[in-house]
């Protein structure tokens, strides 16, 4: 759920061309049956189509595995609404913070290889982390005023989202340093960006921000490899993920899937989006494309301990290790938007305890549409969601591209696609 400029989005022109009218493509409808144990998909597809149907969505794809394979992959509505191109499998999504699990998978590869320890300084292998300033206010002609850090940043704290780091989008405080100090925003792509102030001391509290960029750099310095080369090589070539990456291809770019804005009056406005292609680092914390039957490979090696089809990229134990507790006795807690039109407040379990993994959402007690208590997840900024259920060995993911973030249309739509899915599965 990383942020995205406005500026980024509304330049970022090529892709799309300019705005388009909804209603001038109609719908497209279409849902395989994966050869595994679900006892019905109507509903599923029922509630997917319902979402095209209101306008909820322009298109949607959902997929879901269990151990045995994939159990559900449907896909409905369109994909481009100025050549109305169905929504498939295939079609390609700007994945944003659900980049993410990619690079705490990287990182955690590194470990397993004894090159990174997670309780080292991030400064042994990132030396611009070794003296980090904290934010504590604004001086009356509006100056940031800073401090240095009581204590070290370590690998650890970077995973956890302990750092201190935050995003603009769910700070007031980084909005107004970003606004008086002209440091361009993490998803600009630019080197810039990596010198803003951490918010708290760093294993102080959970706060959502850039600290998986931070990993993102530090995979790079360790493996002496880009991401773009070192995913390639350890992620998605291993997992037949052919239409996965950060630098998209002229192949990929046709099957992009168009961006959409909600309006006030609740309908859908399309615009171009793509993320910086010439970016001055690739962005660890959400700037990678993938396809629906991409995601769900890497999924499926997560939820079986790390291999699928007998080819492993981590190992049983690495893996439980990232879907437990990592931050003791803090919390995750409601993010509060400072910047409405990227992203509503949200709380994926309001009510519920809920910590923090490598990386993943961790629900301490049963969701509320079937997934179990300790099941992991996450999303993306563009409304593109994932879990993974350890205890009944279930994954699902959904597929959308609009903003804002935690839009309740999508929000209610991955909550039916997932009771349905369980619904199914009892």
């Amino acid at each position: 759920m990383n942020p995205m400029t406005r500026r980024t989005i509304l330049q970022r022109g090529g892709l799309l061309g300019g705005l388009l009218a909804l209603d001038a493509v109609r719908p497209a409808f279409a849902a395989t049956r994966p050869a595994a144990s679900l006892r019905s998909a109507g509903a599923i597809d029922a509630a997917l189509r319902g979402g095209v149907s209101r306008n909820d969505v322009a298109g949607v794809v959902a997929m879901a595995a269990t151990r045995k394979g994939l159990v559900y992959e449907g896909s409905f509505g369109t994909s481009n609404v100025a050549t109305g191109a169905p929504m498939t499998v295939d079609t390609v999504f700007w994945l944003l913070s659900m980049t993410k699990a990619f690079t705490a998978t990287a990182c955690m590869q590194l470990v397993e290889q004894g090159r990174i320890n997670l309780d080292d300084e991030a400064a042994k292998y990132l030396p611009e982390l070794a003296a980090p300033k904290v934010m504590e206010g604004f001086a009356a002609d509006g100056t940031p005023r800073l401090r240095p850090a009581r204590r070290a940043i370590t690998v650890r704290h970077l995973l956890t989202h302990t750092s201190g780091f935050t995003y603009s989008i769910w700070s007031e405080a980084l909005t107004r340093y970003q606004q008086v100090t002209g440091m361009p925003d993490i998803a600009t792509c630019k080197n810039a960006a990596f010198t803003a102030p951490l918010e708290f001391d760093p294993g102080e509290r959970w706060e959502y921000g850039i600290s998986m960029d931070w990993v993102g750099k530090l995979v790079e310095a360790v493996s002496d490899q880009s991401l773009e080369v070192y995913f390639r090589e350890n992620i998605f070539g291993p997992l037949g993920m052919k239409d996965s990456g950060f630098l998209i291809g002229s192949v990929q770019k046709k099957r992009v899937a168009t961006f959409h804005s909600r309006r006030a009056d609740g309908g859908l406005e399309p615009g171009p989006f793509e993320m910086p292609q010439r970016p001055e680092f690739f962005m660890g914390g959400g700037g990678a494309f993938s396809t629906p039957r991409d995601y769900m490979a890497f999924l499926q090696a997560l939820l079986d301990g790390g291999a699928l089809t007998g080819t492993r990229i981590l190992r049983p134990e690495t893996v439980a290790l990232m879907m437990q507790n990592q931050i003791g006795e803090l919390n995750v807690h409601e993010m509060r938007s400072a910047q409405p039109g990227y992203s509503r407040s949200f709380d994926q379990f309001p009510g519920q305890p809920h910590k923090w993994g490598l990386s993943f959402d961790i629900n301490a007690e049963p969701g509320p549409n079937g997934r179990s208590a300790g099941s992991v997840s996450w999303a993306g900024l563009l409304n593109c969601y994932f879990w993974i259920d350890p205890v009944k060995h279930v994954t699902g993911a959904l597929f959308t591209q609009i903003l804002p973030f935690y839009d309740e249309r999508v929000v209610a739509l991955y909550g039916a696609f997932e009771r349905e899915l369980y619904a199914g599965l009892a």
